[in-house]
């Protein structure tokens, strides 16, 4: 049960950091998953023990599914664009990394083995993709540093825990032969990529083999896709190959949807990715999550060792560190240098050629530039973790190589979180204003809807309508509020539709079509009403509003003392007043319906809410409450106004894309967005 609580309370702090994260926009994630893991150890009120004595266990658990899920969604002309730089990230960097770490460890720590330390080091090679996107949120990143880093932590993932498993396994046997080493690496590596691309060309042919026979469905496929990484993660490793590196193959072949478009594929495609966007978070999650709940273990039994000073383990921490990033950033400084002279010297021969003028060389200060963002821009995370937590307890000064990790980890994640956007900060692009102009074209085209709406009204679907209304109503508040945008108040509008009332009652009560006193009576309610709207008026409009209030209360009580009572029976006053009210909200609906219609200086999202308001208020006096029926055969034509709701929405994109209102890009999204609401409407019917 207490395993099974533990469980709820990670999945929670999972759920609260997805909400903090878009409060708090400039902390990454995985300092926010952190944080909270040490709040549930408070709240635990002792350590949490999570021990994974069976390494593959927790690597099949966490890395298999997010390894493939990345390869899956990996930019494959990308990858290959920039094989020779990612393999050089991935690989060699690696195991500089290894080295590097690995000896500087030892150095220091004597205590620590060499085979532990370049286990430690193995672990501190890969960078976490979650993370890598997290850091590049607030920043500037070029494009061609986002594709490094990108496919770098997919592939030097399983380059790493590959690299750890061996210097694992010397440290328990305590025999390294580097020939033997070399030659199980090929194998296992070999072999891994083998038994994916074979197991994952045969999930497609499986895939494929069920929908010729006419049993295609969303639920199949989606549960196929997450079943395919655990059962090839484990029949490679059964054998021989590494079962990491073959689920990244799987990933990359992994192609279940098929290349003709449909509604079918649309929609598998929409679920596959909703399900594994969830998965993916939640997996990252829970595993930083578990780095927040380790860290007062590692810390406390680490802390409190007297053979250590106390200031000496957080040296020990910056001096990791420093070496890590000393050996990424010449690495990445002189792979950037002989990449950019390569393509220089390329441009030049073809300038040559075309008799043209070649472009300037990358400079120095700008590689410098670049390899310091990416050094920065690849924190260590989930998989760095993940392989310290399978540390065997056998290991000598297990708790201090975990403190020095979870250390290292913290350390990165503050520095891509805080130092990459100041390295690459966000310029203001030069396309703010067509921003802003997109913004304002897409207000307006759910404006016209809304018109379009409102004149296509009839009293068969009003009832529909006004939801279908308030929903794009809805919309235009959010758009407003994503691009900062202040909701000016509509009191103009309300105090021009309480001065047709006024002029309509005292009409009504000069051509003697009311009754004086509920007339006068509604007057006065118009007047306290007006009074509320204009609490921060200008002097001459207090004055004019106290004249009316003043006049109305004169009239109703010389009609009191005229006909010497205080009015008819309640009764009758209630019902003559409701009808006074029905009598005006009908002719405030046909002066707003006129406003909707003409050259109004009044948004159409303001009228609408009005026009709402008052149907609303109308259909309250006028009748009870509506059947069964009647809200069934709302609801049914509450879908047919939406659908059409939303073919004039993709008229009206189309219109002003056509008229240059609209950028392509920005078309294209809000094409993308009417689409999948179209979708998601036939999904209902």
């Amino acid at each position: 049960m207490e395993t099974f609580l533990l469980i709820l309370l990670m999945l929670a702090a999972v759920l609260a950091s997805s909400v903090i994260d878009q409060l708090v926009p400039k902390v990454s994630s995985p300092l926010i998953q952190i944080g909270l893991g040490l709040v549930i150890t408070v709240v635990a009120g002792h350590q949490i023990d999570l021990l994974f004595d069976q390494s593959e266990l927790f690597l099949v658990l966490f890395i298999a599914p997010l390894l493939f899920h990345e390869a899956k969604e990996a930019n494959k002309t990308e990858l290959w664009r920039n094989r020779h730089s990612i393999l050089s990230l991935a690989i060699g960097l690696v195991l500089a990394i290894i080295v590097g770490v690995g000896f500087f460890v030892h150095a220091i720590v004597p205590s620590i083995s060499l085979a532990a330390a370049l286990a430690l080091g193995a672990a501190l090679g890969p960078t976490d993709p979650i993370a890598v996107s997290a850091a590049s949120k607030d920043a500037d990143i070029s494009p061609r540093c986002k594709a490094l880093l990108k496919g770098e932590s997919l592939i030097n993932d399983a380059s790493g825990i590959v690299a750890f498993q061996f210097a694992i396994a010397a440290a328990m046997t305590g025999a390294f032969s580097p020939a033997k080493a070399i030659g199980e690496f090929f194998i296992e590596f070999v072999g891994g990529i083998a038994f994916g691309l074979i197991l994952g060309i045969i999930g497609n042919l499986i895939v494929r083999l069920v929908r010729s026979w006419g049993l295609e469905n969303t639920t199949f496929h989606v549960l196929f896709e997450v079943f395919t990484p655990f059962i090839v993660f484990l029949a490679a490793d059964q054998l021989g190959g590494s079962g990491i590196l073959a689920v990244v193959a799987a990933g990359l072949v992994n192609v279940i949807a098929p290349r003709t478009a449909g509604p079918n594929v649309s929609r598998l495609n929409i679920v596959s990715t909703s399900v594994w966007r969830v998965i993916s978070f939640t997996l990252n999650g829970i595993v930083f999550v578990l780095l927040g709940t380790q860290l007062p273990r590692a810390m406390e039994t680490t802390w409190n060792n007297v053979t250590i000073p106390n200031w000496k383990l957080l040296l020990y921490v910056v001096a990791i560190t420093a070496i890590l990033i000393a050996v990424r950033f010449v690495w990445v400084l002189i792979m950037e240098r002989i990449h950019h002279r390569h393509v220089a010297q390329r441009k030049e021969k073809a300038a040559k050629e075309t008799n043209s003028i070649p472009e300037p060389r990358k400079t120095l200060a700008h590689d410098i530039r670049s390899a310091a963002i990416m050094t920065l821009g690849g924190p260590k995370g989930t998989v760095t973790l993940a392989v310290i937590l399978t540390i065997p307890q056998a290991i000598a000064q297990r708790q201090l190589i975990m403190f020095l990790a979870c250390g290292v980890i913290v350390m990165t994640l503050l520095l891509a979180t805080f130092v990459v956007p100041i390295l690459a900060p966000q310029k203001q692009r030069v396309n703010d204003e067509q921003r802003q102009r997109d913004t304002e074209a897409n207000l307006e085209v759910l404006r016209v809807v809304i018109e379009e709406l409102s004149g296509r009204q009839t009293p068969e679907n009003r009832a529909a309508t006004q939801i279908v209304i308030q929903q794009y109503n809805d919309r235009i508040g959010r758009v407003k509020e994503l691009n900062g945008i202040e909701d000016e108040p509509n009191t103009k509008l309300r105090l021009k539709t309480l001065a047709w009332e006024r002029t309509y009652v005292q009409q009504l009560v000069d051509d003697e079509r009311v009754d004086r006193y509920v007339g006068y009576q509604y007057l006065a309610r118009l007047a306290r009403m007006e009074e509320l709207i204009l609490h921060q008026r200008s002097l001459r409009a207090k004055i004019r509003q106290h004249w009316i209030r003043w006049r109305t209360f004169g009239r109703r009580s010389l009609h009191e003392i005229i006909h010497k009572v205080p009015g008819a029976e309640l009764s009758e006053n209630a019902q003559t007043t409701r009808q006074l009210q029905i009598k005006c909200y009908e002719h405030v609906l046909s002066k707003l319906h006129e406003e909707m219609a003409g050259d109004s200086s009044a948004n159409a999202e303001d009228i609408s809410k009005l026009l709402i308001e008052y149907q609303r208020l109308l259909r309250t006096l006028r009748a009870a409450a509506p059947s069964i029926t009647t809200f069934t055969k709302t609801q049914d034509k509450t879908t047919d106004i939406e659908r059409m709701a939303l073919e004039i929405e993709l008229e009206q994109i189309e219109t002003r894309y056509d008229d240059g209102e609209l950028s392509r890009a920005a078309a294209k999204r809000l094409r993308e967005n009417v689409n999948l609401m179209q979708m998601d409407l036939e999904d209902k019917v």
